[in-house]
């Protein structure tokens, strides 16, 4: 059997990180029965965060829907962790984004864009999904962004 969502990444030039450790008293995903919920995930890239800030203050849209791509794949990494191959990914079903913000910013739509765009890419109308994108005072670490998933899986 081909491996249709390895070769799509191989495809994109995207290698999926290693799962990311947690940064407190969690595990980065839990399965029950046909779904996977993912914990939030930090824009961690070798172990650090890509960037920090507040959205309006610190960090520009595009910086932050960079990471919040990053977040996207240190989820999926955790998903794969779980069930071995993302080809069982049936569909995506939910993406949170969680977008630390400026009382006067209000774009967090545009920056958990990055994640819902590379789900998109990789695994086609499957990815369609519903989504809410939160603004917060702050997210752990003084990250920018923070994304969860929930998946079906066959």
């Amino acid at each position: 059997m081909t491996n249709t969502i390895e070769s799509r990444l191989t495809e994109l030039g995207i290698t999926l990180p290693e799962v990311a450790a947690p940064v407190a008293a969690y595990i980065p995903a839990q399965q029950t029965g046909n779904l996977i919920f993912t914990s939030g995930q930090l824009p961690m890239r070798d172990g650090a965060l890509m960037a920090t800030g507040i959205l309006g203050v610190d960090i520009e849209i595009d910086e932050a829907y960079a990471c919040a791509r990053q977040c996207a794949l240190n989820a999926l990494a955790a998903i794969k962790a779980i069930v071995g191959d993302l080809d069982r990914v049936v569909r995506i079903v939910k993406v949170t984004g969680y977008v630390a913000s400026h009382p006067t910013f209000t774009n967090q739509p545009a920056v958990v864009n990055g994640a819902s765009e590379l789900l998109a890419e990789i695994f086609g109308p499957s990815a369609a999904h519903a989504r809410s994108s939160i603004g917060m005072a702050v997210l752990p670490l003084n990250a920018p962004v923070e994304i969860e998933l929930l998946v079906e899986v066959a």
